[in-house]
């Protein structure tokens, strides 16, 4: 099944294939309305997009499955080489999404016993619908901006989480996302609720191989924190170097909760990615840890957005990013502290690192503090590898290209040390091999 073209009848086409009520094709065809109205933004990396050249929809398992010997054996044997299948060992759920369907779904069953929900979202639309249209939509606006709007169009597959009150996950869930077709659209929509004093960790990974067409990728996250509860949001990106990759993510932090995101962007042609916390409630607090690899004339146009409303709140950014060979690694970034936030305070703290001459780093920060009780502290580094440090490396018998290789790893410390001990070792091979 492969759904080609941006209109209102292959809107209809991907509600009715996935068998929707009214409620969601009615949610759709609004967004197409603002997608058509919206400009492209204004800001960042320029490509031409023909949207009626892009795959909307496309699946070849006709149902979500929860053992791996029932998924399709050339999907099952892809993902096992990527060591997607390996990895599960070391999580309580894991969910896997190839082109447009997910096709694998699995949670321990002791949290099937504390009523923990991960499930696809079109699965929650269907069997947790009391719950999916309190959020759904609220926190990511399908008017906000033009791929946002794309997105709640034409999104399909992702995963829904919740967390019932008083519940803490000890190991993470995570999600894989695989686009695998030239001319590929993959538009997830995930969307997390972890109620009251609750914690969760989420670990996002997203690959695809290189083709001569460009693959696009709208994805929408909204995230719900409740009182005294934290979530941490991990991703790992290695997409192709076809692919345009933009996303929007947005968490909303209640009283003394806790939003952390941990974001690594390797790849893609192109990135446009700045994930938000809302710190609604008093005393909550955001985080927004990022590391941006641009290599091969590729954008990487990533920062974050920290909105302060609550009074007490904090938030901190830490930007690492990396140019070689041409590339382009930008910090985007805005933080404002309300009038309403009084005893506020913001600290970002931007590091790039230029490998050559052929690459440049940019820094368009926004800082905005509307109360003199509050305060912002911006921190920002350019540099070059010093030429003292790779001789004192090199003099101890390093060669100069694993010199380099370990500069950059001292350079991301701060990123790699947030990380659980495979996905640190995943990122520092996939380090390698861009460097």
């Amino acid at each position: 099944m492969e759904i080609t073209g941006l209109s209102k009848n292959n809107i209809e086409n991907i509600s009715n294939v996935k068998k929707e009520d009214n409620w969601i094709l009615d949610y759709r065809l609004d967004s197409f309305k603002h997608f058509e109205k919206l400009n492209m933004p204004a800001f960042g990396p320029t490509y031409d997009i023909d949207f009626n050249k892009v795959i909307y929809y496309k699946s070849s398992e006709v149902s979500m499955k929860d053992d791996w010997n029932n998924v399709s054996s050339h999907i099952k044997c892809e993902l096992d080489s990527l060591g997607v299948l390996e990895s599960e060992k070391h999580l309580d759920g894991m969910g896997v999404q190839y082109e447009s369907e997910v096709v694998y779904h699995n949670m321990i069953e002791e949290l099937e016993d504390k009523k923990v929900i991960f499930t696809s979202i079109e699965d929650a639309m269907k069997n947790h619908q009391d719950i999916v249209k309190k959020y759904f939509g609220t926190i990511v606006k399908n008017s906000e901006n033009k791929f946002a709007a794309l997105n709640s169009a034409v999104f399909s597959g992702g995963s829904f989480i919740y967390i019932p009150p008083n519940t803490k996950l000890d190991r993470p869930l995570q999600s894989y996302f695989r686009i695998n077709s030239k001319n590929m659209g993959q538009f997830e929509r995930t969307l997390i609720i972890v109620d009251d004093n609750s914690e969760l960790h989420y670990v996002e990974g997203c690959t695809a191989p290189t083709y001569s067409d460009s693959s696009l990728h709208a994805a929408v996250v909204e995230i719900y924190v409740g009182k005294k509860s934290k979530c941490r949001y991990t991703t790992i990106q290695n997409w192709a170097t076809n692919v345009l990759n933009l996303v929007t993510k947005r968490a909303l932090v209640d009283s003394d909760g806790v939003m952390e995101w941990i974001d690594g962007n390797i790849g893609s042609l192109a990135t446009m990615k700045y994930p938000c916390c809302v710190l609604k409630g008093d005393r909550s607090k955001g985080t927004c840890i990022t590391i941006s690899v641009a290599t091969n004339n590729q954008q990487q146009d990533s920062g974050a957005r920290m909105i302060h409303l609550g009074k007490n709140t904090e938030s901190n950014i830490v930007s690492k990013s990396i140019a070689r060979t041409g590339g382009n690694a930008t910090y985007r970034g805005t933080v404002d502290i309300k009038e309403s936030a009084t005893n506020s305070k913001a600290i970002v703290k931007c590091d790039s690192l230029i490998l050559d001459s052929e690459s440049k780093s940019d820094a368009y920060p926004t800082n905005v503090c509307r109360n003199d009780t509050s305060n912002i502290e911006h921190e920002a580094t350019v540099s070059r590898i010093s030429e003292e440090k790779l001789f004192y490396l090199m003099s101890r018998g390093i060669t100069e290209e694993k010199a380099t290789e370990l500069i950059v790893l001292g350079f991301i410390e701060k990123f790699r040390e947030e990380l659980p001990m495979e996905y640190a070792v995943e990122l520092n091979q996939l380090l390698k091999n861009n460097l």
